[in-house]
């Protein structure tokens, strides 16, 4: 039920690709797709501590994945909004990039983020993303259009970086 709340939620949805409302019947179809996936590409889901259990918040996961080239592409929705501007977002990130290069052995993660979305593109830079490029008014949304940028970080990149912690 979390995951209908949240991808009919304007706020929620204002940067990600989705245009549309889904209906219960849509989310249980989008939700018995990923559970069709490779193991590598199956969603995550993200959780805090509540009390002495645990709170889902959202969801992030890799797709597209190349495994010659061994790079895949990243995503992440944070749906309790309750929740947002409190690192969550930046911890996700961070540990779903290790997953890619210590587990499932990649060379390169990226992402794509809407040029709008200011708070998600410090949480990815905070990760150790680096802008690469520009799709220019690649996409439409909310009544205007809005540049896509594409970030990575390379395997040697993520290595320096935890060795500088």
């Amino acid at each position: 039920k979390s995951f209908y709340t949240w991808v009919n939620d304007p706020d929620v949805t204002r940067y990600l690709s989705l245009n549309f409302p889904m209906s219960m019947v849509d989310e249980e179809s989008w939700f018995n797709a990923m559970t069709q996936r490779s193991q590598g590409e199956k969603t995550l889901a993200i959780e805090v501590r509540d009390g002495n259990g645990w709170k889902m918040i959202g969801n992030c996961g890799v797709f597209d994945i190349d495994v010659v080239s061994r790079l895949g592409e990243i995503g992440i929705m944070l749906g309790e909004k309750d929740e947002w501007d409190k690192g969550y977002g930046t911890e996700a990130m961070s540990l779903l990039v290790r997953h890619c290069f210590e587990t499932l052995n990649f060379n390169r993660v990226y992402l794509r983020v809407y040029a709008e979305n200011l708070r998600a593109k410090r949480a990815y830079e905070k990760a150790g993303f680096v802008e690469e490029g520009r799709l220019r008014e690649a996409v439409y949304k909310n009544g205007k259009y809005d540049d896509v940028i594409i970030m990575s970080v390379l395997r040697a990149e993520w290595i320096a970086q935890m060795k500088e912690k």
